[in-house]
């Protein structure tokens, strides 16, 4: 009876052990990861989709998908992106979405450049010209250049994903664009799809080349018991949102131009403290921002130079010459801040002619203000105690005693001064005060 007990009781262990044993055994589900770029392109942007093809690799999931919606950007993070995207370890979706969304400009190449090309209803995809930061054509020769360099750039990419080569080559040369039916129907794009459920139901018996190597990709195995794909998403670092702010160009020089007014201020104005520090910190994050943007050192120096001649114009008498040339260095160098040619970003002009007419104000109301206190009568000191009027004490005969600001002092007279007259001051001899009597002075 005990043996047979035993027996059953190794049974029931065994049955029991079997499901757990069986479950370690079973893969963990597949799943999606998916970031949202919604904005420009920039290298915050661009160190964003690294990271996170690395991050999707390292956890295992079956795909990253691009959610995009984006004007364009800097052409230069555009192609690191493409970079990531071509040599990443797994298969990346790019999704224009949602409706009304724009894949313009640098979205192009994200586009061409993804293992699945996918847009919602509704959305844009083309104008990929490439322009100046404040949207103006690159002239003469440079801009051929850039336009022939961009445009190649495009059909490569097309052709490497068996896309259409054709309208990629006119998106760039004459900024065409497409609704998302019309890309899918010429093979701009791979498909239209509602959402991202059903981009991932339609997705699946396909084969990307993944690292130079063919993989098949199914992303219908995503799709839970619910109808919906176990989606993960990942979010910008603090760093990459502080960095995507800063990227900015025209928020770059507004920092840069508040930080030099707020370092002036203080070195004008010791103790104030507060423009000192927020000037300190303004400079700091213009060159944290200057640091991922082309600049342009050039300009950078004419921008500084302008800067310390209208400041000078404040202190010397060149009745303009400076300020004039400070004026002139100042929207010269802005206007060459950053490398456009390069790099397609520059400040926009009405920022520049805003601040340049600001900081010409603030250098004319400092001058004049400087000049004002030049010219106002000496209220301390030797020069401060000529034209002062004071009171006899005792009679001047030439010298004797006067009561000046509360204070007694020996005076001497060219003409007798009876005690508790009023006299003016004339001149001081190290201790001793030159004074005349009221009377004589007004005649």
């Amino acid at each position: 009876m005990t043996r047979s007990r035993a027996g059953a009781i190794a049974v029931l262990a065994g049955a029991l052990a079997l499901p757990a044993s069986a479950m370690s055994d079973v893969a963990p589900a597949p799943r999606l990861a998916r970031i949202v770029i919604d904005g420009g392109i920039n290298p915050a942007v661009a160190e964003f989709v690294e990271d996170s093809i690395a991050r999707a690799a390292a956890e295992g999931d079956i795909a990253l998908v691009i959610q995009l919606d984006t004007p364009g950007g800097l052409l230069e993070s555009a192609r690191a992106i493409v970079k990531d995207i071509l040599a990443a370890p797994i298969p990346v979706v790019v999704y224009v979405a949602p409706g009304g969304a724009l894949a313009g400009s640098a979205g192009v190449f994200i586009t061409l450049a993804a293992h699945v090309a996918a847009m919602a209803p509704g959305t844009t995809i083309g104008a990929a010209h490439p322009v100046g930061g404040a949207g103006e054509d690159i002239p003469g020769i440079m801009g051929k250049k850039v336009e022939n360099s961009t445009a190649s750039f495009s059909e490569s990419l097309a052709r490497q994903r068996g896309r259409n080569a054709d309208w990629a080559g006119k998106a760039v040369r004459k900024s065409v664009s497409v609704g998302a039916d019309e890309a899918a129907h010429i093979h701009v794009v791979d498909l239209v799809a509602r959402d991202l459920d059903d981009l991932a139901a339609r997705v699946k018996d396909r084969t990307v080349e993944v690292a130079g190597t063919s993989r098949p990709l199914d992303l219908s195995r995503t799709i839970g018991a619910d109808g919906h794909a176990r989606v993960v998403d990942y979010e910008m670092r603090l760093s990459e949102r502080i960095l995507d702010v800063l990227a900015n160009p025209n928020v770059a020089y507004l920092l840069l131009t508040g930080g030099l007014l707020g370092l002036y201020v203080e070195l004008t104005h010791p103790g104030f403290v507060l423009p000192g520090v927020v000037g300190t910190i303004c400079l700091l994050l213009a060159m944290t921002a200057m640091h991922v943007l082309s600049v342009n050192y050039g300009g950078l120096a004419l921008l500084l130079v302008g800067v310390a001649l209208l400041i000078a114009e404040a202190f010397l008498p060149t009745f303009g010459a400076l300020g004039a040339g400070g004026l002139v260095a100042f929207v010269l160098g802005s206007l060459f801040l950053f490398d456009t040619a390069g790099s397609g970003v520059a400040v926009a002009r009405s920022l520049i002619f805003g601040a340049a007419g600001a900081l010409a104000i603030f250098a004319l109301v400092v001058g004049t203000l400087v000049m004002r206190t030049r010219r106002q009568r000496p209220v301390v000191g030797r020069e401060g105690m000529v034209g002062t009027i004071g009171e006899a004490r005792q009679r001047l005969d030439p010298r004797g005693t006067v009561l000046v600001r509360g204070e007694y002092w020996t005076a001497t007279s060219e003409v007798p001064v009876q005690a508790g007259e009023a006299v003016e001051i004339t001149g001081v001899d190290g201790l001793t005060l030159r004074v005349r009597p009221v009377g004589a002075a007004r005649s």
